[in-house]
């Protein structure tokens, strides 16, 4: 019954070893590739009038941005990685909530258009009987 256990209990030690020691090494590695995508976020909340639409989401964007450049640069790659995803989520909301309203807003004057040509079409359709 012992020899079952230790068969057991070595595979569940060394896995939880190889767990930790990936844990630790990914706060120490440099956290470029997820500032580097968050900083293409923001820039495409940008590009898509986010500063408009969405100037709180867009100023959190920025300014987590930031910070996490900073935190890069002092080699603190968890906090920057951290921030950086943080940006990335304000980012996209700020960007989805520009695309929204433009698409409200290219709703309604859609509906204008189409209220003013039947409009339109009820004060001439008597002219025309």
């Amino acid at each position: 019954m012992k020899k079952i256990s230790r068969q057991l209990w070595l595979p569940i030690l060394f896995g939880a070893v190889l767990a930790l020691i990936a844990g630790c090494h990914s706060m120490k590695t440099p956290a470029t590739s997820s500032v580097a995508v968050s900083n293409a976020a923001v820039s495409n909340a940008a590009t898509a009038g986010a500063a408009e639409y969405a100037p709180l989401e867009m100023n959190s964007a920025r300014e987590k941005m930031a910070r996490a450049n900073q935190a890069l640069n002092d080699k603190d790659y968890k906090l920057a990685n951290d921030l950086a995803n943080q940006a990335q989520a304000d980012a996209n909301l700020a960007q989805s909530k520009a695309n929204s309203a433009k698409a409200q807003a290219a709703a309604k004057a859609l509906q204008d258009d189409v209220r003013v040509l039947r409009e339109e079409l009820n004060r001439t359709a008597p002219a025309n009987r």
